[in-house]
């Protein structure tokens, strides 16, 4: 980590510098990213570095939260520094990795079905288009993309994209490249005045030295910029920021970052109730008014064996006895479950350990225990998602419609999240059947909103294709049996026979 902590034009801090910085709890507490702001409307040569250096004092903020957010995802929490003062040789460390489901679960369940694109109305060559661009997506992986988006996103509370053309050359059935940045080495700077408009999108990057430079783009420029020094300028031919950012919220915290105190006590507490047990195992031996002989307590400690002791003043009880106070468990796991119970309830987590009955259905199941919370914190992502994602679409189309025949407008597309597609199957098909069977409603109406297809726009072109062929498969069969009845019409109306004339 030491090439993070280091800026051109600063000293290198090692990481052992700096463990208690970034490994405790910040002072000031964590209350998401910050935005950074600019007061200048466009980014010009004129003003590139000094717009920049302002804003790398912020992003140096961000960095080092975003460290130790990312670093107590992958399990180096505020438990490894745990002192302990009395008999510090039992010092136990039990760190339980909740961070790491929270993030794994709220990443699953926002993408558990890829995101697709469907068109928002128009014609048939509006529906190609879609289909097209959902074949682009799908030869960039684009799903597995986002699932790296979203990691970050719920780490730390941003996820950087970034949007390039294809380089010359390059046949991959895609004309863009896709890229998932690193949120410690990238960010946007914005104007601070109404509407924040972005001006500028920000990458850190690394020379054959190993010496850090900033790339800048802008919509007019391209900037390389090392030690205050700007090293590359040329102009851009796509009018658009090609560097995105993606939030959870607008706070910009992460998925776990509300309740990073109540995950630092709980780890706390299985702690000292390891130490508890290992103290009570290990709890001294008193010999009140009485003596051993050399050795003797070395092979009483052996077990199985009886002892004899003598007093040491005449007419005074002599006792042997252990020093020994145990946990009391049941209290503390009382403790333990109000504070799982509330940072399951904090991040809309479902409770897999609620009560059951029999009488419950599975709609019951789904509000008891949770999931209602986590279904409507998703819908909640989704807003913030969206509002990125057409940013990256006008990006892509811009591309496509440059690079080929590509007609399609951001206004034509509406990103589709697919999540539980395959729950409810047989609601989702009944209410696919009776929409279909109500000539008032479209038939892609059908398949997008019964929610039974990860891609209902591909349903729907394979099963109107489908559906077509079936027709002219039919009107041929009708077309040959009206042939056919005619022939044997023909041949009733006109026998022949085969004797000829007689003279």
């Amino acid at each position: 980590m030491v090439g993070i902590f280091y800026y051109s034009g600063g000293d290198g801090v090692t990481e052992n510098d700096t463990v208690r910085a970034i490994s405790e709890w910040p002072v000031n507490g964590l209350t998401g990213r910050r935005k950074i702001y600019t007061a200048k409307k466009k980014v010009t040569p004129e003003n590139v570095v000094e717009v920049l250096g302002k804003a790398l004092a912020v992003h140096r903020i961000n960095r080092a939260e975003t460290v130790y957010l990312y670093d107590f995802y992958k399990g180096k929490q505020d438990i490894r520094l745990k002192d302990k003062i009395v008999r510090p040789e039992i010092n136990n460390k039990v760190m339980i990795n909740r961070a790491n489901e929270i993030v794994t679960f709220k990443t699953a369940y926002l993408l558990d079905g890829p995101i697709r694109y469907v068109s928002n109305g128009g014609e048939d060559d509006v529906s190609a288009g879609v289909n097209t661009l959902n074949e682009y997506m799908r030869a960039e992986s684009k799903d597995t993309l986002d699932k790296e988006l979203a990691d970050w996103m719920h780490i730390c509370g941003v996820a950087v994209r970034m949007v390039l053309p294809d380089k010359a050359g390059e046949e991959d059935g895609s004309p863009v490249s896709i890229y998932t940045l690193d949120p410690r080495a990238a960010f946007c700077i914005y104007h601070s005045g109404v509407g924040q408009k972005k001006v500028a999108g920000v990458l850190e990057q690394v020379d054959e030295e190993g010496q850090p430079y900033f790339c800048v783009y802008t919509p007019e420029w391209y900037f390389e910029v090392q030690n205050g020094q700007i090293t590359k300028q040329e102009g851009r031919t796509i009018p658009y920021i090609p560097i995105v950012e993606y939030v959870n919220n607008d706070a910009r915290m992460g998925a776990f970052e509300p309740v990073i105190p109540i995950l630092n006590a709980i780890n706390m507490i299985e702690s000292n109730r390891l130490d508890s047990i290992q103290d009570f195992v290990n709890a001294f031996d008193v010999f009140q008014n009485c003596e051993l002989e050399n050795g003797q307590y070395k092979e009483l400690a052996k077990g199985g064996m009886a002892i004899t002791i003598k007093s040491v003043q005449p007419g005074m009880e002599a006792k042997v006895y252990r020093i020994a106070s145990e946990l009391n468990q049941t209290n503390t796991q009382t403790i333990v479950d109000d504070l799982e119970d509330a940072y399951l309830t904090i991040c809309g987590m479902p409770n897999r350990n609620g009560g059951s009955s029999t009488s419950d259905t599975g709609q019951a199941v789904i509000y008891r225990d949770g999931w209602s919370a986590a279904e409507s914190r998703a819908k909640d992502t989704e807003k913030t998602w969206e509002r990125s994602e057409r940013e990256f679409l006008r990006l892509v189309l811009y591309i496509c419609r440059e690079t080929g025949d590509f007609g399609l407008q951001l206004s034509d597309i509406k990103p589709e999240f697919t999540r539980k597609n395959l729950s409810n199957i047989q609601s989702k098909a009944q209410v696919l059947a009776e929409m279909l069977n109500n000539s008032k409603i479209h038939p892609k109406l059908a398949f997008q909103y019964s929610g039974l297809f990860s891609d209902p726009e591909e349903a729907f072109r394979i099963s109107m294709a489908y559906y077509e062929e079936n027709q002219r498969k039919m009107e041929r069969s009708l077309r040959n049996e009206l042939a056919a009845e005619r022939d044997n019409g023909d041949n009733l109306s006109n026998p022949q026979d085969g004797g000829g004339d007689a003279e």
